[in-house]
């Protein structure tokens, strides 16, 4: 996604350091060229070695390490698209906004002309002194404010570094990677809800974080964005809060025709209860009760089945419904989980449903899926083809389907 992009990547001494690793991780996998800096003092937090490994670049730290005729602090500052100092100290911070250069990292900060990311990590109480905020308030930049929790001091407060993704995601927004500009995205994400009276319903584990993901990695990369989901978000793009599989359906409906992308994430429960009591069930002296079960809409394979007979009457000159013969249609990207034979199931979902590209998830595993911030898929298309995603987070996951599929 950052082909040809040169990121200047500073790491100052804070206990946050080792986190950036990640970020090196992102950038790389975007095919951003990464070139890291480092204040002495970061380097008692994460190695030289490590950095280097990860970016496939020499570190720099030391401000008067020449190779040939050009300053260093000059010629990384003329060969980067944007600067990244994070985490930032209190101190970096207050050097860079007074001009104070007597490093290599704050030398090249003071010539630099493009843009600059500043992500500060400190203890709550150097975050809130007044001439830490003052200081800030002089800097030229893009300043991604910390995060409350608990602190590696021991404290509580405002101070943590924020979200590697969110890092990520504010670097490649400033850098205008746009590639989907002009497209609307229709996504889902969650698991339903099936009422069984006024107080219980049948669900699934569906954290909805994958779809989430998705749709700001859309958005990010310049789609118009629909989220169609059954969990209370809040997102600058369009969401549409559903309930039941049967409120999905209809909401995935309306949107279909406009869409380009339709990715159906959300886990759709299979089945629901025939008839919904319309008061709540008492507990009676039965020592069982049986409910009456009946599936659900097949949404991805309704989907599917449009798509196909659109496609079919565009060949044959047919109008349908009296609308005008669509020049395109959307691509339809499904899910599926399983918790075994992944991709035996996988392949068999692909061609039944007939989708354009199927995401397989393996739900056996605690450490990737339901209700985890990280995920590991293996995406299969129409075609036959198969490509497997190693374990990240859902972030870094959800560029990469975008980057397979479009």
């Amino acid at each position: 996604m950052l082909s040809g992009k040169t990121i200047l990547l500073g790491i100052t001494g804070g206990i946050a350091s080792y986190k950036i690793c990640e970020l090196i991780r992102m950038y790389k996998r975007a095919n951003a060229d990464v070139q890291v800096v480092c204040t002495p003092n970061a380097l008692n937090f994460v190695t030289k070695l490590t950095l280097q490994t990860l970016s496939k670049n020499n570190v720099a730290v030391e401000e008067f390490d020449i190779k040939n005729y050009n300053p260093e602090h000059i010629s990384f500052a003329d060969k980067a698209d944007i600067m990244v100092i994070a985490p930032a100290t209190a101190n970096t911070i207050s050097k860079i906004a007074t001009g104070v250069a007597d490093n290599l990292l704050t030398s090249i900060a003071c010539a630099f002309t493009k843009p600059v990311i500043i992500a500060p990590a400190m203890n709550c109480h150097m975050w809130e002194n007044p001439i830490i905020q003052e200081n800030l308030r002089k800097l030229s930049c893009t300043v991604l404010e910390p995060e409350s929790g608990y602190l590696a001091c021991g404290y509580l407060g405002k101070g943590r570094l924020c979200k590697i993704e969110k890092i990520f995601d504010k670097t490649a927004e400033i850098l205008n990677y746009k590639p989907l500009t002009g497209k609307k995205f229709v996504i889902t994400s969650g698991g339903t809800f099936e009422d069984i009276d006024p107080v219980r319903y049948i669900s699934n584990y569906s954290s909805g974080k994958m779809g989430v993901a998705l749709a700001d990695s859309a958005k990010n990369l310049g789609a118009d964005v629909t989220l169609i989901t059954t969990k209370d978000v809040s997102k600058k793009y369009n969401v549409i809060k559903v309930k039941s599989a049967l409120d999905m359906k209809d909401a995935v409906m309306r949107e279909f025709d406009n869409a380009d992308c339709v990715i159906m994430a959300a886990a759709v429960a299979d089945y629901r209860v025939k008839e919904t009591a319309p008061q709540k069930m008492k507990k009676t002296d039965e020592d069982e009760i049986t409910l009456t079960l009946v599936k659900n809409p097949d949404i991805l394979s309704e989907l599917c089945s449009l798509k196909a007979r659109g496609q079919e009457d565009k060949k044959t000159g047919y109008i349908a419904c009296h609308h005008d013969i669509r020049t395109s249609y959307p691509l339809v990207v499904g899910f599926c989980a399983e918790s075994e034979n992944l991709i035996e199931h996988a392949k068999e979902k692909i061609t039944k449903k007939g989708c354009d590209y199927l995401i397989a998830n393996d739900i056996s595993r605690k450490d990737i899926g339901f209700s985890s911030d990280y995920n590991e898929v293996t995406i299969l298309d129409k075609n036959g083809g198969m490509k497997k995603l190693e374990r990240a987070d859902k972030m870094t996951i959800a560029y990469q389907i975008l980057e397979e599929i479009f």
